[in-house]
């Protein structure tokens, strides 16, 4: 029995649905029977931009370095720092970084925005450091802008120390991050980010020339994430590179309304530079031969109306009235768009009480419908009470009793 004035929630507040798929952990390809597709990369993840949904994984959980991928979480943040006007200036530390480097020189400054592209589309590591100082001060205060920004995206293996991604280590650990967290990063970026559209735009664009801010060097840079035009669809991806951590990529592609995000750590070394776009291409393929979106919410469901202890009958004593429940929310609302394999089926779970206890009132929230993939939670939705039932007390039983006496003698 549920008590009314514990649970007064109203669905007004509760209109729309609980989607749960920023922090779905949802892998319902990545167990025992999902198909095998030969991968070069020790780990790999191919995710549901959508919802955030594992579709396919390998080695999905494993901690490895994961080279400048490392930069599309430098460049989410200074684009989300509201400081891309700004002119930033070269420190030592800065000109400092080894090659893959643009050549800045101490001293020198460049407007944050034109950095952006030389961070995402050349992969310049002393960008990375001018970029991570102007907006964090310094490369220890962006490190934790970095990892904190992980953990709000819902990182749950991811550690990071250098902004362009070069290998180190310190107290906290190792540089590094898993595949789903590094498709989790990623789809924060092109899907979540309020800065998504010129995440995109940058990572998208194929040349961009500038100029450093006296106008005395000028500077060109070319996009080298060769999957833009490998596929229909291609949005954006990022590749790097080291000794310890190998290739590695991550990247997007958006087809016929879904989009794809991939991510791929230790995928080769020299000599075998390509095996990245093969994988990333045969995972983007998985996704497209095997996933469509299938409306699987059920606007037909009805409800048997829940008694209610102590709720006023119309005139009558010693009956409990009904209360009938449903969904309060838009006809627009009622809806739920799941990216499913055509043997995938949902499983709908109706959570109500078998009595209230009165008051009730119009829109208290008094149970819930869930849909499951398999065991883990893809929704849930309010079922709320549709009227409104007073509590008995003593004036409306003693009125109920003056009519039955008057209706009596009238008789």
């Amino acid at each position: 029995m549920i008590n009314m004035k514990k649970l007064r929630k109203k669905a007004a507040g509760f209109a729309a649905v609980i989607l749960f798929l920023s922090c779905l952990k949802i892998s319902v390809a990545a167990g025992e029977s999902q198909e095998e597709i030969q991968l070069h990369a020790q780990a790999a993840c191919l995710m549901d931009g959508d919802s955030g949904r594992i579709l396919y994984g390998k080695e999905e959980k494993l901690p490895l370095p994961m080279a400048s991928t490392t930069k599309i979480m430098t460049c989410i943040l200074v684009l989300e720092s509201g400081k891309t006007e700004e002119m930033a200036q070269v420190s030592a530390k800065a000109a400092g970084q080894p090659k893959v480097h643009l050549g800045v020189k101490k001293g020198e400054t460049y407007r944050v925005w034109d950095l952006l592209y030389s961070l995402m589309l050349e992969s310049h590591n002393d960008t990375a450091v001018v970029l991570a100082e102007h907006v964090g001060t310094t490369t220890e205060g962006f490190q934790k802008m970095m990892n904190r920004k992980a953990e709000e995206i819902g990182c749950t293996d991811t550690y990071f120390i250098t902004p362009n991604g070069l290998d180190a280590e310190d107290e906290g650990g190792s540089h590094h991050t898993t595949a789903a967290d590094l498709a989790r990063i990623m789809r924060y970026c092109i899907c979540i980010s309020p800065e998504r559209e010129a995440f995109l735009e940058i990572t998208g664009t194929v040349s961009y020339t500038f100029s450093d801010g006296t106008g005395t060097r000028s500077f060109s840079c070319y996009n080298h994430n060769a999957f833009l035009d490998m596929m229909e669809g291609a949005l954006s991806g990022k590749t790097g590179f080291t000794g310890k951590a190998g290739y590695c990529y991550v990247g997007a592609l958006e087809r016929d309304g879904r989009t794809f995000l991939v991510s791929l750590l230790a995928c080769g070394w020299p000599n075998n530079k390509t095996y990245k776009w093969s994988d990333t291409k045969a995972l983007m393929t998985y996704g497209l031969e095997h996933y469509e979106y299938r409306q699987v919410f059920e606007k037909e469901q009805t409800f048997s109306g829940i008694p209610v202890q102590g709720g006023r009958c119309e005139e009558m004593l010693g009956t409990l009235p009904r209360a009938e429940v449903g969904f309060n929310i838009p006809e627009e609302e009622q809806s739920l768009r799941l990216l499913l394999k055509e043997e995938e089926q949902v499983r709908i779970e109706t959570d109500l009480p078998q009595a209230l206890t009165a008051p009730v009132e119009a829109g208290d929230c008094v149970g819930s419908v869930k849909y499951y993939l398999e065991d883990e939670l893809a929704a849930e939705y309010p079922v709320c009470a549709l009227e409104s039932i007073k509590k008995i007390d003593f004036n409306w039983c003693f009125d109920i009793i003056k009519k039955r006496y008057l209706r009596a003698a009238g008789g």
